[in-house]
C-alpha cells in the first residue's frame, strides 16, 4: 500500500489484494467483546453499576453507528476509485482517524479474544479457532501503522 498525503486528504493506493484484506478486516468490526471496558476496577455499589451500564449502552450505540457508517464506507463509489493498479481510497484526516479507531477495535478485540497475551509467543500453537483472530490482529495493526505514519502521528 502506498499513501499520498495533502493538507486535507489521504489517498490510499491499494492493490486488489490489499483492498480485499482491508475490506475483510473491517467487516469484523466490532471485535471488542461487550462489557469488556470498565469505568473502574475498584468502584463498587449501585452507583458504579449504573455508571457501568451507561458506559456499556453508550459504547453499544457508538459501535452500532460505526457499523452503519462502515457499511456505507465500504460501498461508497465516491470514496473508492478503481485504476489499472488497483484501487484508490480517499479519506479526510478526520475519516482516517475514525478508520484508525475502527481498526484498533478489531486489533484489540482480537487480542482480547486470544486471551490478551503479553507476548505473541505466549499464544498456544495457532489452530483453526485462534488463527482468524491472530490474522485480524496482525492485519489491522499493519493498516494502522501505515495510516499513523501517513498522518505524521509516529
Amino acid at each position: 500500500m502506498r499513501i499520498t498525503r495533502s493538507a486535507k486528504l489521504l489517498v490510499l493506493h491499494l492493490s486488489p489484494r490489499e483492498k480485499r484484506l482491508l475490506s475483510e478486516v473491517l467487516e469484523l468490526y466490532p471485535q471488542i467483546p461487550p462489557g469488556h471496558l470498565h469505568l473502574s476496577k475498584s468502584a463498587k455499589g449501585k452507583e458504579a453499576e449504573a455508571n457501568q451500564r451507561l458506559l456499556d449502552e453508550a459504547l453499544a450505540e457508538q459501535r452500532q453507528e460505526n457499523k452503519r457508517l462502515l457499511q456505507a464506507f465500504l460501498v461508497d463509489p465516491q470514496r473508492w476509485k478503481e485504476d489499472k493498479s488497483g484501487s484508490r481510497l480517499t479519506l479526510s484526516h478526520t475519516e482516517a482517524d475514525w478508520l484508525l479507531q475502527v481498526l484498533n477495535d478489531v486489533r484489540v478485540g482480537s487480542w482480547v479474544i486470544l486471551g490478551s497475551p503479553e507476548q505473541i509467543h505466549e499464544l498456544a500453537l495457532l489452530n483453526e479457532k485462534t488463527a482468524p483472530y491472530f490474522w485480524a490482529m496482525e492485519i489491522s495493526g499493519l493498516f494502522q501503522q501505515q495510516l499513523i505514519e501517513a498522518l505524521g502521528m509516529s
